[in-house]
Formats: C-alpha cells, sequence, structure tokens
C-alpha cells in the first residue's frame, strides 16, 4: 500500500510504501503511526487514524 509522507530534508512529500505500522502509548492515549522508507533508505514516519492503520495494517502483512 501506497501512502504520501513528508520528506523533511527534500521539503516535498513523496508517496512511497508502507513498510511498517507501530503503535505507540496505552490505554485512551494511543497513537497510530504508519512508516515508510525513501529511496535512499531513509525512514519516514507519518501519524495516521485508527481507520487508516487498520486498513495499513491489513496490507502490510
Amino acid at each position: 500500500m501506497d501512502y504520501k509522507f513528508y520528506d523533511v530534508k527534500k521539503k516535498a512529500s513523496v508517496t512511497t510504501k508502507i513498510t511498517e505500522v507501530k503503535k505507540y502509548g496505552t490505554g485512551t492515549r494511543v497513537r497510530y503511526a504508519v512508516r515508510g522508507k525513501t529511496s535512499d533508505g531513509r525512514n519516514l514516519t507519518v501519524f495516521v487514524n485508527k481507520a487508516t492503520f487498520d486498513k495499513a495494517s491489513k496490507a502490510v502483512k
């Protein structure tokens, strides 16, 4: 699944494949994130809502 990330180094939006989904926090303070990689190997992370996280989780596995 492809997702649009913001690349801070290039100062531009890039679309890349999601490589990992990750959940931060516990209880009622949970944040959902998806990770991707640039063509030169740098990690990109964006926080998303639960619906996007669930959709990405199915696509990554």
